[in-house]
């Protein structure tokens, strides 16, 4: 058996869709196909990435999310006792900004699948190890309106067991990591070392395969880089959260690292977990050189192990121009490779 790769890098998520598929630059863009045309686009979108993925020597391989509109609500579309037709306005991420979201009207159920062929098609098409992407029950809760369970809590604990259906279909498949996106972490941060990860472990019960949680400070759009101006010199939400996140079960825990000011020794108090530590920032166009990233990865080392290190991006990269994004993936491969090569 092969020795674990050192470094093993791959990416938080989701990536930019191309023109063809749907508009671009655009965190929710509307489909630019229908019917079996988009069906065929969405794949056709997948083997790019895929592709882009492997050529830039990422371990790791994921879909991008070429299937979703939005990494939230292309789960939540799949899910019966949701009203999307009648959206109301509420604030999201304790009311860092509005947005028009679907309500929650009676009990939640799943459409048979929620991703009935993606995890099939990314384990069909990569022979690398590969991990899918799912929003997590506290981010969930806090994307919709809820008029029926009349509990944050009880809602959010109902679309665990939803993601829990979901993720054990997805272990069948072949799927390596199951990643849980949980950037409302950063906003209720002490619910979030209670019930939020409680709510983990209800969304992963029975999981044998590895799992993570990918915790952000968002996308790079304006109302997150706004939010994180008024955070002060020293970003310590991961305070809160992190020792609990260290005595769970989830295997793999995300940081934003580069251009962030998260202070890096709080990574120490995720001992014992693998540590998704973000080389690559989602909130600028400038494309990083190997030379930041593989320094990035030194501080890491200073409170991870080197071998529970996996770079990785910030977050999501849909939001950026394609050429932007492809820039950034091929740099975080080259960057890894000379950290393996100065650290190995």
């Amino acid at each position: 058996m092969a020795a674990p790769i050192l470094f093993p890098a791959t990416l938080a998520g989701s990536l930019p869709k191309p023109f063809w598929l749907a508009e671009t630059n655009k965190l929710w863009p509307q489909w630019q196909q229908s019917g079996e045309a988009l069906e065929t686009a969405k794949r056709d979108a997948t083997l790019l990435w895929i592709k882009r993925q492997e050529d830039a020597g990422l371990s790791v391989i994921g879909d991008g999310e070429m299937s979703r509109q939005h990494f939230v609500h292309g789960f939540v579309e799949n899910v019966d006792g949701i009203d999307r037709a009648h959206k109301v306005e509420i604030g999201i991420r304790a009311d860092r900004y509005k947005a028009m979201v679907p309500q929650v009207v009676g009990e939640l159920k799943l459409k048979g699948r929620a991703h009935p062929w993606e995890g099939k098609f990314l384990r069909a098409h990569t022979r690398l190890p590969i991990k899918f992407t799912l929003p997590g029950p506290m981010t969930i809760m806090d994307t919709v309106a809820d008029r029926h369970y009349g509990d944050r809590v009880k809602c959010a604990m109902a679309f665990a067991d939803l993601l829990n259906q979901e993720a054990k279909a997805l272990e069948a498949e072949g799927v390596d990591i199951i990643q849980f996106d949980e950037p409302a972490f950063n906003a209720y941060t002490k619910e979030a070392a209670g019930w939020g990860i409680e709510a983990l472990h209800r969304a992963i019960d029975g999981l044998k395969t590895k799992t993570a949680v990918h915790i952000c400070y968002g996308y790079g759009i304006k109302a997150n880089i706004d939010w994180k101006q008024g955070l002060g010199s020293e970003w310590r939400q991961y305070e809160d959260f992190f020792p609990a996140l260290a005595k769970s079960r989830i295997h793999q825990v995300s940081l934003e690292c580069f251009n962030s000011r998260v202070p890096p020794h709080l990574m120490a108090l995720l001992e014992g977990k693998e540590v998704m530590v973000g080389v690559i920032d989602v909130a600028s166009d400038a494309i990083e050189t190997p030379q930041q990233i593989a320094e990035t990865i030194k501080t890491a080392m200073q409170y991870v192990p080197k071998e529970r290190i996996i770079p990785c991006t910030n977050c999501g990269l849909a939001p950026l121009s394609r050429e932007v994004a492809i820039a950034k993936v091929a740099a975080l491969g080259e960057g890894t490779r000379l950290a393996r090569q100065m650290f190995g």
